[in-house]
């Protein structure tokens, strides 16, 4: 390279770091600009502080629901040898710290099971460590105190219900749930091992059916509250949807002439879109993981195959 032409080459250089920041920006992602963009709901918020309590604020007597029998597997030599049935309450006795095998720091939870047998979780962590955590869960269990929060919260409170997916008490689904739709809370009851709460709940039409979901924040687990329940109806949101139309989508269903935010309001996000053109219209089709598929036209469903 020519001495004449360095100057030239760092003046570039420096005007193109200078103008464009590219080296100080940092980079916005997708998800940045989501976040960004989602406002905080008063749904978000209600249950976001109903949580399991920090182990310093346990106290003896403190109750927890069973809610699978395999609980009996963390207490080991000490689990009675009936079992636990799950629906069932042990409480809290006291935590100690103790050596493992190795010499190393562990914690011993102890409770005490209903016919009053002494009960010892031990956690592979210091006292001095478990105390520090914001929260403490005991594997098949749910703290009373999470189930009386929740329960006094949504008791006797009209809501909306965002999914049709409705469930009996044991848990299995049940036909004529309907989503979108008017929903009175009855009680709020433990639920089970992978959902902690269970809401029983009676619509309009005198069915009565469960959902069984997680405390805490939006987003901190699969289901939580503002994932399945609004304070407001859906419906205010899209009046231009005729009525009838509307019925369909509170049910689940879709037919010939709806548009495709309606159909997404009924069935969902599809798994797979395939858009293309023809000389006479904008042809789009839909494929969803049950096999359904949907073929719009210019944005207006022609034909579906469930």
């Amino acid at each position: 390279m020519k001495p004449y032409f360095l100057p030239l080459l760092l003046t570039l250089l420096l005007q193109s770091c200078f103008f464009t920041g590219v080296e100080s920006t940092p980079r916005i992602t997708a998800g940045d600009v989501k976040r960004e963009r989602e406002p905080v709901t008063a749904e978000d918020t209600f249950l976001a502080s109903t949580a399991d309590a920090p182990l310093g604020q346990w106290y003896p007597g403190k109750e927890f629901v069973v809610t699978d029998p395999r609980i009996s597997l963390i207490f080991g030599a000490t689990a009675p040898s009936g079992g636990l049935p799950a629906g069932g309450t042990i409480t809290f006795a006291g935590a100690s710290e103790a050596r493992s095998v190795a010499g190393l720091p562990v914690t011993d939870l102890t409770f005490l099971s209903p016919g009053g047998n002494e009960l010892v979780y031990r956690i592979n962590r210091p006292l001095a460590t478990l105390m520090e955590e914001r929260s403490l869960s005991v594997p098949y269990t749910i703290q009373s105190s999470v189930v009386s929060s929740a329960d006094s919260a949504m008791r006797d409170r009209d809501l909306y219900i965002l999914t049709l997916a409705w469930r009996d008490s044991t848990d299995t689904p049940i036909d004529g749930g309907r989503k979108f739709v008017k929903v009175h809370i009855d009680s709020v009851t433990p639920g089970n091992s992978h959902f902690p709460l269970k809401a029983s709940f009676t619509d309009t039409h005198g069915l009565s059916a469960c959902i069984f979901f997680h405390p805490g924040a939006k987003g901190a687990f699969p289901r939580t509250f503002p994932t399945i329940f609004s304070f407001t109806d859906p419906y205010l949101r899209y009046q231009s949807t005729m009525p009838a139309t509307w019925d369909l989508i509170t049910r689940g269903k879709v037919a010939d002439g709806m548009t495709r935010e309606e159909c997404r309001l009924a069935l969902g996000a599809p798994k797979e879109i395939d858009r293309g053109a023809t000389q006479s219209y904008l042809r789009e089709a839909w494929l969803y993981e049950n096999g359904v598929y949907l073929l719009f036209e210019d944005g207006i469903l022609k034909s579906f195959r469930r």
